[in-house]
């Protein structure tokens, strides 16, 4: 008896040793696109109300964990049935994700105040559904890379790891966007009640002075990195398309000229639309 638990215990710590190596193997791969999943949440958490970042940035947190549940067990049955659709689904994504970073370059290159507060109005339900679902498009990319880092490894290896890499995704990325969107905060904390001359009053004011450069830097990052992390599924997806436009920038002009089709159908078809409304 005592045996068969000793030996319960030796295959419990070889499976934490398993799940450890392999969660480092899958933390590596994955590196790249919590970068850009952190500039774009960062972006998409941004340009609100100081009142109202916290309560919208949990709500695309809690849209992310939900995200995390449908998915992670989603995709390792279709990785196991049919893995096909799941390249097909990561496509779609990517031309929703093209589609919204090209939207955004074009609001920087064309940009207009005509009916600001409207669109203010109506902009944080739309831009906590627009991060939802850009959220949703980026984890499949996340589960996917992890679990491609752990294809050979035992079943239940692969579910716990996936689910660590995943989970762990949205608590460290949206942590650090709130981090972030609460700079000015914790600046005018360590800035009060210190003298003008002092270090903390200076390190205080930089803080504060920092964040508007920082979210609009974000911002603009965000909109790249989308529009790079689109390219690079095209790209992927189309080995032949690697040789013709290679690296960064090729993959960057690529989800430009898709994400462009894209919006030229979408918005295009709204503005024809409306104007058969109005005739």
């Amino acid at each position: 008896m005592a045996s068969g638990f000793f030996a319960l215990l030796d295959d419990i710590s070889v499976l934490m040793d398993d799940i450890a190596s392999m969660s480092k193997v899958a933390a590596k791969k994955t590196s790249a696109i919590l970068g850009d999943d952190l500039a774009v949440n960062a972006s998409k958490a941004s340009n609100f109300s100081s009142s109202r970042e916290l309560p919208v940035l949990w709500e695309i947190t809690k849209g992310s964990f939900i995200n995390k549940i449908i998915l992670i067990p989603l995709i390792m049955a279709l990785d196991y049935y049919f893995p096909s659709i799941v390249h097909y689904l990561l496509l779609i994504g990517a031309l929703y994700i093209a589609y919204e970073g090209v939207h955004g370059l074009w609001g920087y290159i064309f940009p207009h105040n005509e009916g600001k507060e409207k669109r203010e109005e109506v902009s944080e339900k739309e831009k906590i559904k627009s991060a939802i679902i850009t959220d949703f498009v980026l984890s499949i990319e996340i589960i996917l890379i992890a679990l491609s880092s752990v294809e050979d490894s035992p079943f239940l290896t692969q579910v716990i790891v996936v689910t660590l890499i995943a989970f762990g995704a949205t608590i460290g990325v949206y942590s650090l966007v709130a981090l972030l969107v609460r700079l000015d905060d914790i600046g005018f904390a360590i800035a009060s009640n210190e003298p003008e001359d002092s270090f903390k009053y200076k390190l205080g004011k930089f803080l504060i002075n920092a964040l508007p450069f920082l979210i609009k830097t974000l911002s603009v990052v965000g909109v790249f990195a989308m529009l790079l992390v689109a390219g690079s599924i095209f790209a992927h997806s189309f080995k032949e398309l690697e040789h013709i436009i290679p690296g960064l920038m090729g993959e960057l002009i690529l989800a430009i000229l898709i994400g462009g089709f894209v919006m030229l159908i979408i918005d295009g078809g709204k503005f024809i639309l409306s104007k058969i409304k109005k005739s």
